[in-house]
């Protein structure tokens, strides 16, 4: 089940609907290969950004479905991102998870206190587990 109760109709969309996902990370060629990843698994990547502000743009400009932001992004703060994304979108923010090249364990109580419905390393990131945690399941729990 989905955090968001106001975003029920998403949550219960099946994987044949398009997603439509930004992609937010300041790593060039990792923007391309998930971005690749995720149109050849039936996304649509609507954009990718490499700073908080140009992310917060394309969430401004178009509807978005899921929004992958990458903890660290430099100077700036993923979850700090993530914050903000919501906070600027009058209850209609995509879903958000977090995603880092660091393991989970690394950034404490931070990702559970944020607005993201879930995190993912850049290694587990597939289109089974992003749908996998926007259905609300535990990804490592699927993993036999």
């Amino acid at each position: 089940m989905c955090r968001n109760a106001s975003r029920d109709e998403f949550c219960n969309r099946g994987a044949d609907v398009s997603l439509r996902c930004l992609i937010v990370d300041d790593n060039a060629s990792f923007l391309a290969e998930a971005r690749g990843l995720l149109e050849d698994h039936g996304f649509a990547v609507i954009g990718t950004a490499s700073s908080g502000d140009v992310a917060l743009t394309h969430v401004a400009e178009q509807r978005l479905d899921l929004a992958l932001i990458d903890i660290d992004l430099g100077e700036e703060s993923g979850i700090d991102v993530a914050h903000r994304i919501l906070h600027t979108t009058s209850g209609l923010a995509p879903k958000i998870i977090l995603i880092s090249a660091r393991d989970e364990s690394e950034y404490g109580d931070l990702i559970e206190t944020s607005p993201a419905v879930g995190f993912l390393t850049k290694r587990d990131l597939t289109a089974a587990t992003i749908r996998s945690l926007l259905a609300g399941d535990d990804p490592e729990a699927r993993s036999s």
